[in-house]
């Protein structure tokens, strides 16, 4: 049988539990302020339709102003009942 010394029974006793106090805990809290999400969102297409057809009413009215002939109906008149 083999026996082990008490100098290396003693070195593993005291070992042992320090190499379990050194183990990482995690702790998964909830934060102490609310999360907070900027949504900053951009309606660029509704404003260009709304200017396009003001520019397209505006031509339609007095196409003299945009050096065009009087005569002349915008090509982008989406839709539009004259």
């Amino acid at each position: 049988m083999v026996t082990i010394p008490l100098s290396l029974r003693l070195l593993a006793a005291l070992l042992i539990p320090a190499a379990a106090a050194c183990s990482p805990t995690v702790k998964i809290e909830a934060p102490d302020k609310p999360i907070e999400i900027n949504l900053n969102v951009r309606i660029e297409q509704e404003v260009r339709v709304k200017l396009e057809r003001d520019v397209d009413d505006a031509i339609r009215n007095d196409p003299a102003l945009f050096g065009l002939p009087t005569d002349s109906a915008p090509s982008s008149a989406k839709g539009k009942k004259p």
